[in-house]
């Protein structure tokens, strides 16, 4: 498959890279290297991409795009998240062809968790 043309790497903002390494590593074993003090990249999460120290937030509210997570065990992903700090936004509802729920990192960061189970 060519990859000439098609989504790569995605990077987003952090006010702590820290708090984005810790939680993102202990929910869902994503690997950190940092180029910095102001960048972390982050593997082993299904796309490539980065936190960059920035006060800004990612949230559909104010029109971003919205990173949804797969899981085979949405509540026990759900309680994964909260332990490590993150806060549901939307509960668990349901939509054509599974149910999902919306949350923020610690740093404030809005994504989606979703299963078709």
């Amino acid at each position: 498959m060519s990859h000439h043309e098609k989504i790569n790497y995605v990077e987003f903002p952090a006010r702590s890279i820290k708090i984005a390494k810790t939680f993102f590593s202990s929910v869902f074993g994503w690997e950190f290297i940092d180029y910095g003090p102001e960048y972390s990249a982050f593997s082993n999460s299904g796309l490539n991409g980065g936190f960059y120290l920035s006060d800004l937030t990612l949230s559909t509210q104010s029109g971003s795009a919205l990173i949804v997570l797969y899981s085979d065990q949405l509540e026990a992903t759900q309680l994964k998240i909260e332990k490590a700090g993150g806060s549901v936004l939307k509960p668990v509802f349901s939509f054509p062809g599974g149910r999902r729920f919306h949350f923020s990192d610690p740093n404030g960061n809005e994504y989606a968790v979703w299963s078709d189970k």
